[in-house]
């Protein structure tokens, strides 16, 4: 079993930034792929961001150009940097991790982004 507890969430202005974070707990040995996604009011939960253990990462082309995600598996964290966020960026990020045979998923932080 892995725990995951998400921090970092907010309120903030459009052009504004918030660093999200992750950490893991339990059989954190075994986590392989950590990632970001995120539910927008309406909408269906999209994938945002992922980083591999070995530090590959794969952005969603929303995300492209403005977040950044990172790790450090000596604390195993990962964080989400959102920079120059827009109101479409509103919504419950989650994060996500994955084994050899299961997935986990956080409770989710809640972000918002005004106009």
């Amino acid at each position: 079993q892995v725990q995951l507890v998400e921090s970092g969430g907010g309120l903030v202005q459009a052009v504004g930034s918030l660093r999200l974070s992750c950490a893991a707990s339990g059989s954190i040995s075994s986590i392989n792929i950590m990632a970001w996604y995120r539910q927008a009011p309406g909408k269906q939960r999209e994938s945002v961001a992922s980083i591999s253990s070995g530090g590959s990462t794969n952005y969603a082309d929303p995300a492209k150009g403005r977040f950044t995600i990172s790790r450090d598996n000596a604390k195993n964290t990962v964080h989400l940097q959102m920079n120059s966020l827009n109101p479409e960026d509103t919504g419950v990020y989650f994060c996500r991790v994955f084994t050899p045979r299961n997935t986990y998923w956080g409770q989710g932080t809640q972000v918002t982004v005004s106009s």
